[in-house]
């Protein structure tokens, strides 16, 4: 298999390495910004000397971004060449299109690296689809929070001296903003959700809080109770149609969530014959994604053309069915927190159960009126 691998990064440059051992995988071409002397023989700044070569079969992007990666992978599939991608944002924003335009091309498009990084966790649930009802995917899904998370559960420290630590580590970004807010997380749900649920979720419909304003008093009360706070992503399907979300979680001490350690993930799905199954590793990292992305090459080159789940339909998301008490901390309390506290939880209160729905459309609008407003689910 001749492939041309756009970006030179810390993936892409894992992926060279490891191609480069194979004598059945080859990269013809790599698509970068600036010249690179070790691959100067094969290096190219114009994305048409990839898309025009008829010797390339596959088409490897792990740029990151939307732009311009949606418009390589889109040109890729549309010249009938199969595309290997890590990119969540840009198969969660375009996933409909993407998908039937590698369908009506007979080409591929795989992205088990997109969610998991190293975990095989996209391949697990396509297998498990073709038999079973999968009701329920989700977990933790995002090392940066979690090793925030775990952090601030084993010292007391504050967050934003934890943020710098992982910052330091290359844990997080210079911009976080993706992973401590859950825009990095709602992808992989969104793309899982697509998946097991044969649906069309967008991800602006799908509700998110991070982990942002959690403070150290917030998880010295957590501990108190034996409770442990994990940013938590979740999907399931409902007889109605399907809901989905994000947010802090309370897990008990004892929980499998709690023990994830680190920057690791931990991502499973309910399903009517094989029950819960969990899937555990480092959720991003130079050879932990690149395996992922060069095990899809391998897969493409044994003759795996199709996507992990059919094209689904758009189906109506519904969180005003789903109910649980929620930690809530705010220094601007009204009526409405009022009338369903249940107990006070210092620094906080508990609420009663209320929906999913209600409860993310308060805590968005008290961010307004309270910066430093947190809130977590009682599961």
């Amino acid at each position: 298999m001749h492939i041309g691998l756009l970006g030179f990064g810390v993936v892409g440059r894992g992926v060279y390495e490891q191609i480069k051992k194979r004598s059945d995988l080859h990269v013809s071409r790599v698509l970068v910004r600036r010249d690179i002397p070790e691959i100067a023989a094969i290096a190219t700044q114009d994305f048409q000397d990839i898309i025009t070569d008829s010797s390339i079969h596959t088409v490897v992007e792990v740029l990151g971004g939307l732009h311009p990666a949606y418009e390589y992978i889109r040109a890729a599939l549309s010249a009938g060449k199969h595309v290997v991608t890590a990119n969540k944002a840009v198969v969660s924003a375009y996933y409909r299109e993407l998908t039937e335009l590698a369908q009506e091309n007979g080409v591929a498009l795989r992205c088990t690296a997109a969610v998991g990084g190293g975990i095989p966790w996209l391949t697990n649930l396509e297998r498990c689809c073709r038999l079973d009802t999968v009701h329920e995917v989700g977990g933790i899904m995002n090392g940066t929070s979690n090793y925030m998370m775990d952090a601030m559960h084993k010292a007391p420290v504050n967050f934003d001296e934890i943020l710098r630590k992982a910052q330091e580590l290359g844990y997080a970004e210079a911009d976080p903003s993706a992973d401590i807010d859950g825009d990095d997380i709602r992808r992989k749900l969104v793309i899982s959700a697509n998946i097991a649920f044969s649906t069309l979720l967008r991800e602006e419909d799908v509700p998110m809080f991070g982990i942002r304003t959690v403070t150290e008093g917030d998880i010295a009360a957590f501990q108190a109770r034996g409770l442990i706070c994990k940013l938590i992503a979740l999907a399931r399907r409902t007889p109605e149609g399907v809901s989905a979300w994000l947010e802090p979680t309370l897990v008990s001490a004892n929980s499998l969530e709690a023990a994830v350690p680190a920057n690791y993930n931990l991502i499973s799905f309910q399903s009517q014959y094989l029950g819960r199954q969990s899937y555990y590793g480092q959720g991003a990292g130079r050879f932990p994604t690149a395996s992922n992305v060069t095990q899809d090459c391998l897969d493409i080159m044994d003759g795996k053309t199709s996507f992990y789940a059919p094209t689904g339909k758009v189906l109506p998301l519904h969180n005003d069915t789903v109910r649980h008490p929620y930690y809530v901390r705010t220094v601007c309390a009204d009526s409405w927190l009022s009338d369903h506290t249940r107990e006070q939880m210092a620094p906080g209160v508990l609420t009663d159960a209320v929906s999913v729905e209600e409860m993310h459309a308060w805590a968005k609008a008290q961010l307004q009126r309270d910066s430093s407003c947190f809130i977590a689910a009682l599961n």
